[in-house]
């Protein structure tokens, strides 16, 4: 199997469980609103599920620019950078993988999980999760649209190969 049928195959399999993730999120936020008295322990759901959302994006992102573009960022920025490259087409390589309005949003997911990763959870504010939880469903719905065209693009890519391997 290539790399190309790889890829578009692990990202075809993360899709489901980034759902799950996403609707852990919904499902948290929802129990939180109506059980005021226990809204600590959802709002640590949330936060874990949005930073395990955000964390799947990037092992996605990541699995693309080892393998496909052949360069991963470095450096302090380096997270901040992989979502740029990925709204980025490189010539002769890859179209976008994600599109530039995503680039924004995506980014807030990043500075989430940054945030869960160094403070305590009862520093953890609802005020922080609730834009990410107003855009989580549209925004996933269509990070999902272009995943999945990326994973079209792969598997063509893959085709075209083995043609011309093939003559």
């Amino acid at each position: 199997m290539s790399i190309y049928l790889e890829i578009a195959g692990r990202i075809r399999s993360e899709i489901p469980m980034l759902d799950t993730v996403m609707k852990k999120a919904a499902t948290a936020w929802l129990l939180a609103a109506k059980h005021s008295e226990q809204i600590d322990i959802y709002l640590d759901s949330v936060a874990l599920n949005l930073h395990s959302f955000y964390s799947g994006l990037e092992r996605i992102f990541e699995l693309i620019a080892r393998h496909v573009d052949n360069k991963i960022p470095q450096g302090q920025a380096w997270h901040r950078d992989l979502i740029a490259q990925m709204a980025s087409d490189i010539e002769e390589v890859r179209p976008a993988v994600i599109s530039e309005e995503n680039i924004k949003a995506i980014d807030e997911f990043r500075r989430f999980r940054h945030l869960v990763r160094n403070v305590y959870t009862t520093s953890l504010a609802p005020e922080k999760m609730i834009h990410l939880m107003e855009m989580l469903p549209t925004q996933w719905n269509l990070l999902v649209s272009e995943l999945m065209a990326f994973s079209d693009f792969l598997e063509e890519a893959d085709k075209s190969e083995s043609h011309r391997d093939d003559t």
